[in-house]
């Protein structure tokens, strides 16, 4: 079953990071959001079980997935995008989940393999931090996974971190598509002026360290806090905003890595 659910998906993405706090969430809401936006078929699994944040994020809190011949379907989101998350089978979304390894990676398998994902251009798996035991039942259950977004910020121990999720990307042969900096630098929406207050470039010198590709540098935007909140993909809301500007390129390279590896052009069938 697993095999054939994931047969009609053309590219299978995770994103990960070293650790906590780094925005990942808020990267794969709005790398989701552009791709859609762009014309392509998006589904998003939420594989974060204890801390799911992508329902509100898109602001889905309540929604719940369908049950109908042959299965069960996903919610549907914003722009079409096809969305699975744990929060959606809770009865009461402050419940904590309280599971050990081995039921999580039940649960990470069910959602990919009894899920009627449909034919779809592209999943995004936003994962929790860390190389723990989400991330590796994902590695193993899709050996054919395109590659892994890494997503870091500026900060020394943020670096040290995400080095170790490279690393275990490379010892599943799982390619990694890049690494993305977010919250590098403020730029002021008022003179355009940056500011580092992380300081920047850490991304850039891990993946010239470990010589993965490097994909852009996020800006700190104080309206992606808003956006998020509210549960509208920052994108949509300031399209126009530097910010926005640097995740639809970052999102063009991880396209270009996509299509040129599986040769495969979108909206062919």
């Amino acid at each position: 079953m697993l095999k054939a659910r994931m047969e009609k998906i053309k590219h299978k993405v995770a994103v990960i990071s070293g650790k906590g706090g780094v925005g990942k969430t808020v990267v794969t809401v709005n790398l989701a959001a552009v791709f859609a936006e762009n014309g392509w078929n998006v589904g998003v699994l939420d594989a974060d079980i204890h801390g799911p944040c992508i329902p509100r994020m898109l602001g889905m809190k309540g929604s719940r997935l369908q049950r109908g011949p042959p299965g069960i379907f996903p919610a549907l989101g914003p722009l079409g995008m096809k969305i699975v998350s744990v929060d959606f089978l809770l009865p009461n979304p402050e419940m904590p989940i309280i599971w050990r390894g081995p039921l999580k990676m039940a649960a990470i398998r069910q959602f990919l393999s009894e899920i009627v994902w449909g034919e779809l251009d592209l999943l995004l798996i936003d994962l929790p931090p860390g190389t723990g035991d989400e991330a590796l039942s994902v590695m193993q259950l899709l050996p054919e996974m395109d590659g892994v977004i890494i997503v870091t910020i500026p900060s020394k121990v943020s670096q040290d971190v995400v080095k170790k999720a490279v690393i275990f990307a490379k010892r599943l042969n799982v390619p990694v598509i890049g690494i993305i900096e977010n919250m590098s630098g403020f730029i002021c929406p008022r003179c355009g002026a940056k500011t580092e207050i992380f300081r920047s470039g850490g991304g850039r010198e891990i993946s010239k360290d470990l010589n993965v590709p490097f994909l852009g540098e996020i800006p700190i935007d104080p309206e992606i806090c808003g956006d998020s909140d509210r549960g509208v993909p920052f994108i949509i809301q300031h399209a126009d905003s530097p910010t926005a500007k640097e995740i639809k390129r970052i999102s063009e390279k991880i396209e270009e890595f996509l299509v040129e590896n599986k040769g495969k052009v979108i909206g062919e069938k």
